[in-house]
């Protein structure tokens, strides 16, 4: 059973937002924390609208059931752009900003002069050294990594991943906390992509290289994975799902890691989208049009 009852996500965007609604709708007092008003404002009307399609879901035949739900989900959560007031009754932070080692070390370092002794620190990151960004605190006993997938109240993974210096103690909280948020939570080491992206990063590069070199198409590629391999979606469909963007950013971390393995080089077609602002389903375009 997790010992863990005020949770403080900080970041409020896709991710960050349904994160949120996963802590609240399981129990959890919520504090959502972004410093741009118009962010916060955005994540409200997402956690309230994806709250309503919960409450649908679990209670499809009783609208009564429903809106209880939708009504308790929602009074657990705060919206706040005081981090500094959010972390100070924190059991449990999760980082959830931009995929930037420095931003968050600044970040981590500013939380934890204020934070209480007792709360644990975890990132989201999908591709970044755990060890590297907990190195700035004081706390890296009660530092680890706790990797959702988007959408987060859909998909049912968490990778939790242990540092050599994360406690025995603070990595049985994560699983017992991933437990009670209904997830299923697998372990892994500090290491580059964790399990799911280090392997959906060789599929993803693939991919990319043969629309590059003109050896299909990329809906004959979708097509390929999703009928040929039983993935739910293909490699330019999960791209403009996670964010162009955000694919990127891991790229160019991996690549920066390992400069001089020229295979690494992040895709030229995806600088150049991300360049256009194409970004996915976030702003309407990527790979495909969602306008």
């Amino acid at each position: 059973m997790s010992n863990i009852r005020n949770v403080v996500v900080v970041g409020a965007g896709t991710m960050g937002s349904g994160i949120a609604l996963v802590s609240a709708a399981t129990g959890h007092s919520t504090s959502v924390v972004d410093l741009n008003a118009q962010v916060l404002e955005k994540a409200r009307g997402e956690i309230e609208k994806n709250a309503a399609r919960l409450g649908r879901k679990f209670f499809k035949d009783d609208p009564q059931a429903a809106g209880a739900l939708v009504a308790e989900t929602l009074g657990r959560v705060k919206y706040c752009a005081e981090l500094e007031a959010a972390v100070r009754e924190a059991d449990l932070v999760i980082e959830a900003i931009v995929e930037n080692v420095k931003i968050k070390q600044e970040f981590f370092k500013k939380i934890d002069e204020i934070a209480p002794q007792h709360t644990i620190f975890v990132s989201n990151t999908s591709s970044l050294s755990i060890v590297e960004l907990g190195s700035v605190t004081k706390r890296e006993d009660r530092f680890a990594g706790f990797h959702f997938f988007n959408p987060v109240p859909l998909m049912k993974l968490v990778e939790v991943i242990k540092t050599d210096k994360t406690s025995q103690e603070t990595n049985a909280t994560l699983l017992a906390f991933g437990g009670a948020l209904g997830k299923t939570c697998i372990s892994c080491k500090d290491t580059p992509g964790f399990i799911v992206n280090r392997l959906l990063l060789t599929i993803i590069s693939e991919a990319l290289g043969m629309l590059e070199r003109g050896d299909a198409s990329l809906k004959d590629i979708d097509t390929a994975l999703k009928l040929g391999l039983g993935h739910p979606m293909g490699p330019f469909e999960l791209m403009d799902m996670i964010g162009l963007d955000v694919t990127l950013n891991i790229m160019q971390e991996r690549q920066a890691r390992n400069p001089s393995d020229l295979s690494l080089r992040p895709s030229p077609t995806l600088v150049k989208l991300v360049s256009e602002n194409k970004l996915g389903v976030k702003n309407g375009e990527g790979f495909f049009n969602y306008k």
